[in-house]
């Protein structure tokens, strides 16, 4: 039977956690910018980690090229502080990859807000938008 909160996971979390606040207040680098992490996926022998980020006004994983890199040349200083702040015995190899979903979700979100708005105008939905907020 397989715990419900595993290791992995407890670690994916606190790396998450540690990370946004490293990143907000010790990576001076100027490429980064504002990052937020939505996601650590840990491998089963905590020797890697995938971290997902997004970062303001950035859609797709192009125009966030620079800032990967920047968080990637980063990886090393960053896991260094989280192994001075953690009592792991090891920290897992860190690698950061743009998280396009939030892009992704906005994008389908005005679809649907057009689609809508067409179907007013057609007299197929009577409804007022600002009735569904």
């Amino acid at each position: 039977m397989a715990k419900e909160y595993s290791r992995t996971q407890r670690v994916a979390d606190y790396l998450q956690r540690e990370l946004a606040a490293l990143i907000q207040h010790e990576v001076r680098d100027p490429r980064v910018g504002m990052v937020s992490i939505t996601g650590v996926n840990v491998s089963r022998d905590l020797g890697h980690a995938r971290v997902y980020y997004t970062a303001l006004e950035r859609e797709s994983g192009e125009e966030a090229a620079e800032t990967t890199e920047a968080l990637n040349r980063a990886a090393g200083f960053l896991r260094t502080q989280l192994s001075r702040d953690s009592s792991m015995r090891s920290v897992p190899q860190l690698r950061f990859y743009f998280d396009a979903s939030v892009g992704q979700g906005r994008h389908l979100e005005d679809l649907i807000r057009k689609a809508a708005e067409a179907d007013r105008e057609l007299g197929l939905r009577d409804d007022d938008p600002a009735d569904e907020q």
